[in-house]
């Protein structure tokens, strides 16, 4: 990890030429550990992606996709997309790419383009780097509580955060 911070943070468009990269970034072995998640395979990871990419504008999937460059260089993801009839907002930021403040710039850029309120957040109770990113973007805990494993996520305390 460098402890240099990048000195330009930006979103764009996620293109198909940017999904191997997301499923490298996505089958980090101490990513999926902290976050509570399991990679999904190739196959189904590959399907999502061009069902996203084939709506651009998110009117069928809902989902507003995009890649956070710094000073150039991909580094992570971050969309927006429904869940249980709202906005939430996710992302991932590379490994090589933590402890900079990328994600906490990414999410306050993202919030700036997507004006939709109120957006949710869910992040593991473990992972506190996370919970602080949305924090710092005005985002409030409502809920703690134990979510079941699903073929995406392992069975964990997972925080709700709420952005009004």
């Amino acid at each position: 990890m460098s402890a240099k911070s990048p000195t330009t943070i930006t979103l764009r468009l996620t293109t198909a030429d940017d999904v191997c990269t997301l499923y490298a970034f996505e089958c980090d072995e101490a990513s999926n550990e902290l976050a509570g998640t399991k990679p999904r395979d190739w196959p189904t990871f590959q399907a999502r992606w061009a069902e996203i990419l084939s709506d651009p504008e998110g009117a069928v999937t809902g989902v507003t996709p995009r890649v956070i460059l710094a000073d150039g260089t991909l580094v992570g993801a971050v969309n927006i997309s429904p869940h249980d009839g709202m906005d939430s907002i996710g992302y991932w930021i590379a490994r090589e790419h933590w402890g900079r403040g990328i994600a906490t710039r990414a999410v306050a850029l993202m919030l700036t383009e997507f004006k939709r309120r109120p957006i949710i957040a869910t992040a593991a109770a473990r992972n506190e780097p996370s919970i602080r990113v949305l924090q710092k973007n005005n985002f409030a805990i409502v809920s703690r509580r134990m979510t079941p494993e699903t073929p995406r996520t392992v069975q964990r305390e997972t925080v709700t955060l709420v952005l009004k």
